[in-house]
């Protein structure tokens, strides 16, 4: 007898093969059977009569390190379908990580992630420091699998200390390096991350930005004898370093046979060659027979925020980061000092913001005078004969900062060119950012937003296509053994979706954080029942107390 039996539901296996109407039998976490009619019966009987039934989903950018201490199911991930994250993404992991530098990567995960200190602090007790101590200290509260990166600038906090936001690493430093990535990647880290972007909360770049190109090469020489990922963040905003930062992953990935992956990749009207430009590039490096993945996102990013707390959408604008650092008491003072304005509005741009900001929507839900909400800044500006930059500190002032702007579709141009783009055999669909960014927007409704955007709207991708591209295809390109497929003797990662109504969800905001901290949401919708490693973990609107997710095993 089955455990689990999933009778009459249209089975796609996640590598492109047309569905077909089947029965799927589950025992003891792997899949055991499919077939037509299975007769052996199940302790749970499924009907997914109307429904598909395919391999559970996978994520492949994730920041949920710090949320899995407290939260084993990676909340919302599981009811979007999503069976499998990798975390440790943009040069930043748990560990391994020294106790004296915990407030320095605090810092770095409040800035670049968006995650507020009560996460790292009110939530869980720092058990260890190792990366095998970080994996032990999430193993058996999991709802979800996990493939674990190690960040590259924990492993040049631990090595170099204060010294890794200084300066280049001497060859005995670098030598340390490898032997800790070694020791990461024998506790059951997937590959490294690193970042060429970002910065720290006093707009400090990162530690792995001081590396020199001879550091990465020897630690991908480290990762050439594990087969391991090397995961990037390039300089997106610049089409040109880009394709350089391209060049230097084919040649790392050939001379070290290893795959490497680069997000995120963005389409949008200020750079509508670049992903045309960057696909041109990556077709040139994939056919010498490097393994170079640009990472996608399905959806378009709607950031809102106020000058309240910092924010992802002035990553770029190291004056206004600045500013708003400071207590809010503070902060409202510098605000209101003219120079200190003026400078603000000339960092926006010459045209004072109008390119940046002009579009921003004044959001609604009692934190702006109605007349004004729905309308854009650059109305706004001109009507008061001011620019946008202007503009949006005065509102702001006038409403004591709680007033709120949405910046709305960043990374998409329009869906009639993301359609396209990600059925390109190249593109690697990821770049959620799950777990990250609470308060700007949200970082689910990923997989819903391919099926109800570019299956079913546009038609760009057929079902089973679109599967496969969040199934088969993460989990060849990361190496997960047994996953992202429905064949007999893998393990039980299933997902059950009506593919008439699976969508983003509406967003909303929820007040679930370590502390009373808000964040935005996605509630699921279309999605029926997920099963992780053989017992549901999500089903009918909730979820159940199984804990059956796994550091993944790689092939």
């Amino acid at each position: 007898m089955f455990d689990i039996l999933i009778k009459n539901g249209m089975v796609i296996d996640g590598v492109g093969s047309k569905a077909v109407l089947s029965d799927v039998g589950i025992k003891d976490g792997k899949i055991l059977a499919i077939g037509e009619n299975l007769k052996d019966g199940g302790r749970q009987v499924l009907d997914a009569a109307g429904l598909v039934v395919s391999p559970g989903f996978i994520d492949p950018h994730t920041h949920f390190d710090a949320q899995l201490l407290w939260d084993g199911a990676a909340k919302p991930a599981l009811e979007h379908g999503v069976t499998s994250i990798i975390p440790g993404n943009c040069s930043l992991s748990l560990a391994p990580l020294k106790a004296e530098d915990r407030k320095t990567l605090i810092g770095m995960f409040q800035q670049i992630e968006e995650l507020p200190p009560a996460a790292f602090t009110d939530a869980f007790e720092w058990t260890w420091e190792t990366f095998s101590g970080y994996r032990a200290a999430i193993e058996g509260t999991l709802s979800v699998n996990v493939a674990p990166l190690v960040g590259h600038s924990v492993i040049r906090l631990w090595v170099m200390g204060a010294d890794a936001q200084q300066r280049a690493a001497r060859p005995e430093e670098i030598s340390a390096m490898q032997d800790l990535l070694r020791e990461c990647l024998n506790a059951g880290a997937v590959g490294l991350s690193t970042s060429f972007v970002d910065v720290d909360e006093n707009a400090r770049p990162v530690p792995s930005r001081f590396a020199q190109f001879q550091e990465l090469d020897a630690l991908c020489a480290v990762l050439g004898e594990f087969g391991r990922m090397l995961q990037i963040v390039p300089e997106f905003y610049d089409t040109d370093i880009t394709i350089a930062r391209i060049d230097q992953l084919a040649e790392l990935s050939l001379k070290h046979k290893i795959p490497t992956t680069l997000s995120p990749v963005f389409d949008n009207r200020q750079s509508p060659n670049n992903v045309p430009r960057t696909l041109a590039r990556i077709d040139e490096q994939m056919a010498r027979g490097a393994r170079v993945w640009p990472q996608m996102q399905t959806r378009p990013i709607d950031i809102s925020f106020s000058l309240l707390r910092p924010s992802l959408f002035f990553a770029r604008l190291p004056s206004w980061v600045k500013i708003l650092r400071l207590p809010v008491t503070e902060r409202i003072s510098a605000l209101r000092d003219p120079v200190t304005a003026d400078k603000l509005v000339a960092d926006a741009g010459e045209d004072g913001g109008e390119r940046l900001m002009g579009r921003l929507i004044v959001r609604g839900g009692g934190e702006a005078p109605e007349h004004l909400v729905g309308r854009t800044l650059g109305d706004i500006a001109a009507e008061r004969g001011e620019v946008p930059a202007r503009a949006l500190i005065t509102l702001s002032l006038e409403n004591d900062l709680e007033i709120a702007f949405l910046a709305a579709n960043g990374g998409h141009d329009s869906t009639d060119r993301i359609g396209p783009m990600l059925a390109n055999p190249l593109v690697h669909i990821g770049a959620s950012d799950g777990g990250a960014h609470l308060t700007s927007f949200s970082t689910y409704g990923d997989t819903g937003y391919l099926f109800s955007e570019f299956v079913r709207k546009s038609g760009a991708l057929t079902l089973e296509h679109a599967v496969q591209k969040i199934t088969s295809e993460p989990a060849e390109i990361w190496g997960l053994k047994d996953r992202g497929i429905l064949k007999t003797g893998y393990a039980a990662d299933v997902v059950i979706f009506d593919p008439l109504t699976i969508d983003r969800g509406i967003e909303r905001p929820v007040f679930d954080m370590p502390g009373g901290g808000m964040r935005y949401v996605r509630d699921s919708i279309g999605v029926d029942t997920v099963v992780v490693n053989g017992q549901i973990a999500w089903a009918k609107g909730a979820y159940t107390n199984a804990q059956t997710g796994q550091i993944c095993e790689l092939a």
